[in-house]
């Protein structure tokens, strides 16, 4: 049986946010216990795969260097103790930033490949989030990525991945690849897979893949929050027949291109102002409020009180906001007890750039101290419930608000730090609407100082001309 090693690094850094993300932002997997994000290896019984080390982590700034180093190491480590390999499995995001490392994908991938050297099959999942590169491409065999932006299936690339490996060396078969760079950096909230024309961009996938000619593509629109070289959009396909893989890869990109000036945000936006205006005016009972500019699930800090300050100023009613990363809130919340009220500094710790602290007397509604997340705390200022974490703490799923017995239909506004909704809250949220609020992460990337994108592109260059 082909003996595959897994693993890798997964983590989305913004380059623009103030933060360098630690050992403590990951979540290290081994063995046994990394197996188990792979239930589907079970039901693959001609493949001999090795778990080694999987670490990931909630987006962040640029990686610390010796963090990186250490998890590379121990991933090579266990890499060279069990070679010989015929293949490995990487379990990566894409979307890397590493002090003092210009492409660290291409790095990581290019230390495995010599170790296991040219013969070896190397696979990788990516977010469709992810930055490419020559650099990268060039040193794996294959590579699939998400098709749903919100991510809705995280475990069935995953699964592709390892079954597109497999299937090449069962075969004794190197597939082509092609791989096509389009000159396109829209952000994740312009580019949603569950309205148009990103959906029907990505319906054109699996139209394209015949199981044979072509075996596989994928279409990443990148990570706008990037200032590296290799931030923009790409079209890759994988097939048994050079010519058909080129024709899909290219026939993607185009898609892709000519619909760039459609799309949108897919969701009602303004300032801050404007939409708790549309929020209050709504008939819906409930409307979640998107505080864009801070998002956590791209890489900001989650402590600009800047949304909650004009939220409390316009007096609205019942409301709830999550949240804030404020680890000395925290814990002079803890200090005081559940009922004490006090007044308190509320975030522009982590990133006093986009934020300064916002000043506020509360009452502590609930504590709660989960062993993964940290503290948490309820605030009730005015007529606001404010969620205070001491770690940074993205609100992507209903179980983060069960597991504080919290019910957000029970409110008027939801304000949560995020871009696009999460599928949760997709699928529960009478109205969604965006604010376009400062932030490392503001949804209008065209604004933001890059200095590394290779120009033109769009929509940095609006005018330009361009074909695959």
């Amino acid at each position: 049986m082909p003996r595959i090693a897994g693993g890798g690094i997964a983590i989305e850094c913004a380059t623009f946010s103030p933060l360098l993300s630690e050992l403590s932002d990951f979540l290290v997997l081994r063995d046994a216990e990394l197996l188990a994000r792979y239930p589907f290896v079970s039901a693959i019984d001609d493949i001999d795969f090795v778990p080694l080390l999987q670490a990931h982590a909630v987006p962040g700034g640029v990686l610390r260097r010796s963090v990186y180093d250490a998890l590379k190491g121990e991933f090579l480590a266990g890499l060279a103790a069990g070679a010989p390999w015929d293949g490995v499995y990487l379990d990566m995001h894409g979307a890397m930033a590493v002090e003092g490392l210009d492409d660290a994908e291409a790095d990581f991938i290019g230390a495995v490949r010599a170790i296991v050297g040219p013969d070896c099959l190397i696979s990788a999942s990516y977010d469709l989030h992810g930055n490419l590169s020559a650099a990268i491409m060039g040193q794996l065999d294959l590579i699939t990525a998400y098709r749903t932006a919100p991510h809705e299936d995280t475990l069935e690339t995953r699964e592709r991945a390892l079954r597109l490996l497999r299937r090449c060396l069962l075969a004794d078969r190197r597939p082509h690849k092609a791989f096509v760079r389009i000159p396109l950096l829209l952000s994740g909230e312009r580019t949603m897979t569950l309205v148009e024309p990103g959906r029907s961009v990505y319906a054109r996938i699996p139209q394209l893949i015949d199981g044979e000619a072509v075996l596989d593509a994928s279409l990443l629109v990148g990570f706008t929050w990037a200032d590296q070289a290799r931030s923009q959009a790409a079209a890759v396909a994988l097939g048994w027949d050079e010519a058909a893989a080129w024709s899909a890869a290219r026939a993607l990109a185009q898609a892709y291109w000519d619909a760039r000036h459609d799309f949108g945000f897919g969701m009602p936006t303004g300032s801050v102002d404007d939409c708790i205006s549309m929020a209050l005016a709504a008939d819906e009972s409930t409307v979640f409020l998107s505080d864009s500019g801070d998002n956590i699930t791209a890489g900001a800090a989650g402590d600009c009180p800047f949304a909650l300050e004009r939220m409390l100023a316009r007096g609205v009613p019942q409301s709830l906001f999550a949240g804030i990363t404020d680890a000395s809130a925290v814990a002079a919340c803890f200090a005081a007890g559940t009922g004490a009220r006090l007044s308190l500094s509320l975030g522009g710790k982590l990133d006093p750039v986009h934020g300064q602290p916002l000043e506020v007397s509360g009452v502590v509604k609930h504590l709660n101290d989960n062993p993964n997340r940290g503290r948490q705390v309820i605030l009730t200022v005015d007529d606001v419930d404010v969620i205070l974490s001491e770690r940074r703490i993205g609100f992507t799923a209903m179980s983060r608000f069960s597991q504080l017995d919290i019910d957000p239909l029970a409110y008027k506004i939801v304000c949560l730090k995020l871009g696009y909704l999460a599928p949760d809250f997709q699928r529960i949220a009478p109205l969604a609407i965006m604010a376009l609020s400062p932030g490392a992460v503001y949804a209008r990337p065209e604004t933001l100082p890059f200095h590394k994108l290779i120009r033109p592109v769009f929509p940095f260059d609006r005018d330009m001309r361009w074909s695959p």
